[in-house]
């Protein structure tokens, strides 16, 4: 593959590139991201069953673990994004990153106590922080501007491709191992070794990321000061996004809840994953064409109605049909955040940009996670997801309410 692959020039009459237009280094990206994300949902759509009827932990403990677990990742894409503007190389961050989360995937078969599965959670999720922020970098380091929200949608609906085979894949190996769920657990580490492999074979940075030495100057915290307020102002926008959402592993528990069987949990995590994959990259395909507000809005719109529909869910169909909302509300949402934060972030501090927009995106994650399995065990899982309606309906309204979403 040559380096001229990685910038492929938009069409000439301004419309966004259509997605065989897309640089070489997106698609293996986005196929890396697929195969990583099968491996993990293979294992994540059995994980919170497994800790609660195996392990024997509360819900408010898994609350706990995937606060922290996702806060850890998001506190790391800090450094990691900072660091690759220092450097001016972000694929060998984004390698790292991936090679320590395919490590961790042998851990969770072999736990036999809550301390194992914390620990394989806590470095994975260390992966995912260094490598999140470097490689959203890179993605709008090898696209032209026109390209990025098609870019972004493509890596998201790909990635859902993913998080909707891992599921699908659990289920065939849960029927297969008669519910035995530390052997589908070791069928999840294959793909995971099979991402890392791909990124390094296919993935290139563009000679002026690592050739020129402008994005090699000594960052400091005052370089935070020359990020515009559009860029704080998107970041503020994510929090409260991530607020009003919390961990999904909330949907598995809710599908048990309402009287899956065990064995077709997963079920509920591929019905989430075909409408995000499926939206994915229309919506950010949308993205480089019509106002961002209003996309944000439908955004918020399908979270109300899915955390509504969880809420008075009876049965798994409910489930499956908030699961659903759920998965659409993420596809208009994802990818447009990280093109606005590509597209307010200076050049030579887009990693770092990336950095602080999901540590403050995990801040609110790590809240939003304890609160809402806190209430789950008070006040039932009814009462949590028609509290996350709530605040979704607090951030539309104050999404219309503000003055400055005119700029964005």
């Amino acid at each position: 593959m040559d380096n001229s692959s990685s910038r492929t020039p938009p069409p000439s009459n301004g419309a966004p590139a259509p997605w065989r237009a897309l640089p070489v280094g997106i698609w293996a990206m986005g196929f890396g991201s697929l195969l990583m994300d099968t491996s993990s949902e293979m294992i994540h759509s059995l994980l919170p069953v497994f800790m609660v009827s195996v392990l024997g932990v509360s819900v408010m403990t898994i609350g706990l673990i995937e606060g922290i677990a996702e806060a850890t990742a998001a506190i790391l894409k800090v450094f990691s994004g900072t660091l690759s503007d220092y450097l001016g190389k972000r694929k060998i961050l984004m390698v790292i990153g991936y090679g320590l989360a395919a490590l961790t995937k042998p851990v969770f078969p072999l736990a036999n106590s809550i301390s194992w599965v914390f620990t394989a959670r806590f470095v994975d999720r260390v992966g995912k922080g260094i490598r999140g922020a470097p490689r959203d970098a890179l993605i709008a380091d090898i696209t032209q501007p026109r390209q990025r929200g098609a870019a972004y949608g493509l890596r998201q609906a790909l990635d859902s491709v993913g998080a909707l085979l891992g599921p699908l894949l659990a289920v065939v190996f849960m029927m297969l191992f008669a519910g035995d769920i530390r052997s589908v657990m070791w069928v999840a580490v294959i793909p995971a070794f099979l991402s890392v492999a791909l990124l390094i074979v296919y993935v290139r940075e563009p000679e002026s990321a690592a050739a020129t030495g402008a994005a090699r100057a000594p960052l400091t915290v005052a370089d935070a000061k020359r990020l515009p307020l559009r860029y704080w102002m998107v970041v503020l926008l994510g929090a409260v996004f991530t607020l009003a959402r919390f961990s999904e592993a909330f949907l598995v528990l809710r599908a048990q809840n309402v009287g899956l069987q065990l064995a077709y949990i997963p079920v509920v995590m591929i019905a989430m994953n075909i409408f995000y994959a499926a939206a994915a990259y229309p919506a950010g395909a949308a993205a480089d064409r019509f106002s961002a507000r209003t996309l944000l809005l439908i955004g918020l719109a399908l979270l109300i109605a899915a955390d509504l529909v969880l809420a008075l869910a009876a049965s798994p169909l409910g489930a499956f049909a908030g699961a659903s909302l759920w998965g659409l509300h993420m596809a208009f949402t994802q990818g447009l955040l990280s093109k606005l934060v590509a597209d307010t972030a200076p050049e030579n501090l887009r990693g770092t940009g990336f950095g602080i927009f999901n540590l403050v995106s995990g801040g609110a994650l790590l809240l939003a996670s304890i609160i809402a399995g806190s209430l789950w065990s008070v006040l039932g899982p009814s009462f949590t997801f028609l509290a996350g309606a709530g605040f979704a309906a607090v951030a539309a309204l104050g999404l219309l309410a503000s003055l400055w979403y005119r700029k964005v």
